[in-house]
C-alpha cells in the first residue's frame, strides 16, 4: 500500500485554512517529503508523521513557500538526537541555499546532511525510483516522478505444472536468477508468469507554466499533482504558474488516471475553487480531486481512495 499525504496545499502564503506546499509519500514504512514550506513540522506533528522517519527530501525550487520549513525540520531532528544522515535533493543552487540555512542561528545539526543538486536525473532506491525533470518557473526548478518498480507477473499454476515446477526453493531461484535449468530444460521466468504488474507512478510538478516536458513525464501517471494556482489566465497575469484549465488539459493529453490541482492561490476559497475545477475538469473528462490539507490518497489494488486525517476529530 502507498499513501500520498497532503501536508500543505496552498500557494504563496499560508492561511487559516491551509498551509504552503509539502507532500509526504508513505511507502513501505518510509516517508519521502516533496517540498517543505514554512510550518511543515507543525503539519507533520498534526498528521502524526515523525521527522525521524524522513531520510530524503526533494525540493522543487527555492521560493520561500516551498523550502522555508527546512531549517525548523532539521532543528527538530537535531533536538531528537537524530544520527542517521539526511539527504536533500533539489535544483541548481541547492547546496548554497541549504548551507545558508544550516549556518543561520546558533545551531548545527549533529548528523550528516548530504545535498544533491539535480538536473534531469533518474535516482534508484530499492523498490522505487525518483526522476527529476526541468519545469518552467523563471528560476531553476524541478518536477519529480515517484515510480515504483514494475513487478513480475503472477505465477500461472497451469504453466508451472507444464514444466513440472512446484512451489518452493526452485521458484525462489527462478525469480532471483530469471532463468534456470530444470529436468534438462531452460525455463525463463516469463515462461511461467503472467504480464508484468506496473508499479504506481506519481508526478509532482512543483510550480510551473504549462510545458510539454510535464506532459511527457506524466504519461499514463496514476496521479498527477499539477500546479493550478489560478482559475483563469487573467488572474495569473505574467506569473510563472498554471491554471486549472491548463492542468486539466495536460492530464487529458497525458492520459493520467487522477489529477490533483495543487498550489491554490490564497485568494480563492475551497468551495469557489472546487466549483470551477468541477466545471473545467468535467469539460475535459478528467478524473480529479482538489486536495485539502491533511487529505490522504491511498493507493491499493490499482485504485485511489480519499480520506482526511482530521475527519471525526475536534
Amino acid at each position: 500500500m502507498l499513501e500520498v499525504i497532503f501536508l500543505g496545499t496552498g500557494g504563496i502564503m499560508p492561511t487559516r485554512e491551509r498551509n504552503v506546499p509539502a507532500i509526504a509519500i508513505r511507502y513501505k514504512g518510509e516517508i519521502l517529503l516533496f517540498d517543505v514550506g514554512e510550518g511543515t513540522i507543525r503539519q507533520m506533528n498534526t498528521a502524526k508523521i515523525s521527522p525521524m522517519r524522513v531520510d530524503k527530501i526533494f525540493i522543487t525550487h527555492f521560493h520561500g513557500d516551498h523550502y522555508l520549513g527546512l531549517a525548523a525540520l532539521i532543528q527538530t531532528m537535531n533536538l531528537w538526537n537524530r544520527e542517521k544522515p539526511l539527504h536533500i535533493y533539489g535544483p541548481k543552487y541547492t547546496f548554497e541555499f541549504v548551507q545558508n540555512l544550516l549556518n543561520s542561528g546558533f545551531f548545527r545539526p549533529g548528523f550528516e546532511v548530504h545535498v544533491h543538486e539535480l538536473g534531469e536525473t533518474r535516482l534508484k532506491f530499492g523498490d522505487y525510483e525518483v526522476w527529476s525533470f526541468k519545469v518552467e518557473h523563471g528560476i531553476p526548478a524541478l518536477g519529480y516522478v515517484f515510480k515504483e518498480r514494475d513487478r513480475r507477473g503472477k505465477f500461472i499454476p497451469e504453466k508451472l505444472a507444464q514444466y513440472g515446477l512446484k512451489p518452493g526453493p526452485i521458484l525462489g531461484k527462478l525469480e532471483k536468477e530469471g532463468e534456470i535449468e530444470f529436468n534438462g530444460r531452460i525455463i525463463r521466468l516469463e515462461d511461467v508468469t503472467g504480464p508484468k504488474r506496473r508499479g504506481v507512478k506519481i508526478v509532482y510538478t512543483g510550480d510551473t507554466e504549462p510545458t510539454e516536458r510535464v506532459r511527457l513525464f506524466s504519461e499514463r501517471a496514476d496521479l498527477l499533482i499539477h500546479d493550478a494556482t489560478y482559475l483563469s489566465a487573467e488572474d495569473r497575469g505574467e506569473s510563472y504558474h498554471s491554471t486549472v484549465t491548463e492542468a486539466c488539459e495536460t492530464a487529458k493529453r497525458a492520459r493520467v488516471k487522477l489529477l490533483a490541482p495543487f498550489h491554490r492561490a490564497f485568494r480563492y476559497t475551497y468551495d469557489e475553487y472546487m466549483r470551477e475545477a468541477e466545471r473545467i475538469c468535467g469539460e475535459f473528462g478528467v478524473n480529479f480531486v482538489v486536495p485539502r490539507d491533511f487529505d490522504v490518497l491511498e493507493y491499493k489494488a490499482g485504485n485511489w481512495r480519499l480520506r482526511n486525517l482530521l475527519e471525526g476529530t475536534e
